[in-house]
């Protein structure tokens, strides 16, 4: 099994409120986990109306396989023309 956790953390400059930064962050997290099938969920910022930290993990039987899932997961995060990606960090997770 291997584990592959990223953080993203992002500026959305459109955001005048809460509730328009959880619509464009919820909408990165559904598609997440729609097309990629992946865990994402926002994890830090919670109060910041324009910066948020979303986690995601991918679980999958070969390293090649879990990177390549996590490729497309950074890919469309950086394609969104609406926010700012500012720090990607990438950890793999030893379960033991």
């Amino acid at each position: 099994m291997h584990v592959l956790v990223t953080a993203v953390e992002i500026h959305i400059p459109a955001a005048r409120s809460l509730k328009a930064k959880r619509s464009t962050v919820t909408s990165i997290v559904r598609h997440l986990d729609r097309q990629h099938g992946v865990a994402a969920s926002e994890v830090d910022h919670l109060d910041l109306w324009q910066r948020a930290r979303i986690g995601v993990a991918v679980v999958a039987d070969t390293v090649s396989r879990t990177s390549r899932v996590m490729d497309g997961v950074e890919r469309y995060i950086w394609s969104r023309p609406d926010i700012e990606v500012l720090d990607v960090d990438r950890s793999w997770w030893d379960g033991g």
